[in-house]
Formats: C-alpha cells, structure tokens, sequence
C-alpha cells in the first residue's frame, strides 16, 4: 500500500472514531456539563497514550515533538470545549458540521501556501466536501439564536489549528506527543475548574460515556497523526473533517434528531467527496 492510500485510511479511520467519539462526548456534555466532560475524559486520554507509549516501547520524544503536542493540546482543547458547550445549549447538527468545515479550511490554506495545491481533482473533492460538512448544518431561520452556531466557529479555528500543529511532529513520535498534548489540556482545564470554582462532582457520573469519549478522542487523534506522517495535511484535514455525518447520523438514529433533506443531500455529498479525493 503507498503513503498516499495509507494516508487516506488513517484520515477515514479517525473520521469515524472522532464521529462517534463527539456523540459519546456530547451526551456527556448534557448530563454533567462540558467543562467536567473535558475534566474526566482527558486524563483517560492521557493515560491511553501513556499506555500505548509503554506497549510498543516507543522512545521519547524530543523536546521539539512534545512542545508541538502542548501547543496542539491547548488549541485543540479550547476547539473541543467550545464544541461541547454548544452540544450541550444548542444542537449537536449544527455545531459539529461548522466546527468541522472551518477545521478543515485552516489546514488547506496552510498546505497550499507551504507545499502547494493538490490535482484538480483533488481541489473538487474538497470543495465538495466543505459544501457537504455545511449543507450537514441547518442554517437560518428561528434556529440561528439557539443552534449553537458561534461556539462551532469558535471549535473550528481550534480544531485548524490542532490539526496544523500534529503536522510538525516528526515520523517517529506518536503517543509521547499525543501524551503531552492530553496532559497540557488536562492541567489547562484543572486551573480553569479551579478559578471558577467548578469542581463539584454530581451524585452520578456517566462513567462508560466519559471512558468511551477519552478513548475514543485519544484514538482519533492517534489515526489522524498517522494520516499526516504518512501524507498530506490538508487531504487528511479535509477527509477527517468528514466525521459530523457519523456525528450526526447517530444523532439521529439514537438521539431521534431531526435529519433534514440538505443533511441527507449534505452524507451524499460527502460520499462523492471522498471518492474524488481518493481517486
């Protein structure tokens, strides 16, 4: 298998566990809040990397590929509470396409400025996939004041810029960064429970959904990782981002969401997307 086709397999790999990943979080986010989500599910994350590290004995990371994984860790974490904040006061449908969409337009840029532009081909498959992740979001109407909408913008510039620092860790590091970068949010969101005095645990915790997010969080980031060492960033940003239609497709059929037609439009396009891309 050449670079490019295990590339694209990581990148749908991590679309889908970052798809069912973001449900599991978010039914977190709407029984015990987002903040003390994020506060219990990532230090599972952590100690999943840590795991993985030990296992297949991987060395160290240089200081260069953790501070990457830090400086990824902290954008990627204010990207994800943005988004489950707005699970959690608006609509899991909106929030997860436009987080997704603006995720993937940040890496494309930086790639076409830093390597340059893919074939044509290519530049369709991700044109459609951007229209695909959006037409994914209900748009307008009475909706617009309580979807959500501004905290998947917020998600998104986070998601782009997470996505672009994993792109600067080198081949061989894997789990130590993804170590690094799950620690520096775990501690970032203890001073912030801390400053706002948000500790309090509730009387019952849904413990299988917080292991099932930090899990599977840990593990999409660790596919996605794979995808850039083993390709390029934006066509693995742009695959990856294709993960609200998991998102949203559980939503539907496990939450009872409503699934307009520009949504199911939205899946058919991503499908054609996909195959342009990978051609």
């Amino acid at each position: 298998m050449n670079a490019l086709a295990t590339s694209i397999m990581y990148a749908l790999s991590a679309a889908l566990t970052w798809g069912s990943g973001d449900f599991v979080s978010g039914l977190g986010a709407r029984r015990i809040g987002a903040l003390l989500t994020l506060l219990i599910s990532l230090p599972i994350g952590f100690l999943a990397a840590l795991v993985g590290a030990l296992i297949i004995g991987e060395p160290l990371s240089s200081l260069s590929d953790l501070g990457w994984g830090v400086l990824g860790g902290l954008v990627g974490t204010v990207g994800f509470m943005s988004m489950l904040h707005g699970f959690a006061v608006g609509r899991m449908g909106v929030v997860s396409p436009v987080a997704a969409a603006l995720g993937a337009m940040v890496p494309v840029l930086v790639t076409a400025f830093s390597t340059g532009m893919p074939p044509q081909q290519q530049l369709w498959g991700f044109a459609l996939a951007l229209v695909s992740i959006w037409l994914l979001s209900p748009r307008g109407g009475e909706h617009s004041q309580s979807s959500g909408l501004r905290f998947g913008i917020i998600a998104g510039l986070g998601f782009g810029l997470f996505f672009t620092t994993l792109d600067q860790i080198s081949a061989g590091a894997t789990f130590w960064p993804l170590a690094a970068s799950r620690l520096a949010s775990s501690l970032l969101l203890a001073g912030i429970a801390l400053a706002t005095r948000r500790m309090q645990l509730p009387a019952k915790l849904p413990i299988l959904i917080l292991i099932g997010s930090g899990v599977l969080d840990m593990l999409g980031n660790f596919l996605f990782l794979r995808a850039v060492q083993s390709g390029r960033l934006d066509i693995a940003a742009v695959l990856v981002s294709l993960y609200p239609g998991i998102t949203v497709l559980l939503a539907r059929f496990i939450e009872k969401e409503h699934l307009s037609r520009l949504q199911v439009a939205g899946v058919g396009l991503a499908l054609l997307a996909i195959a342009l891309i990978t051609a």
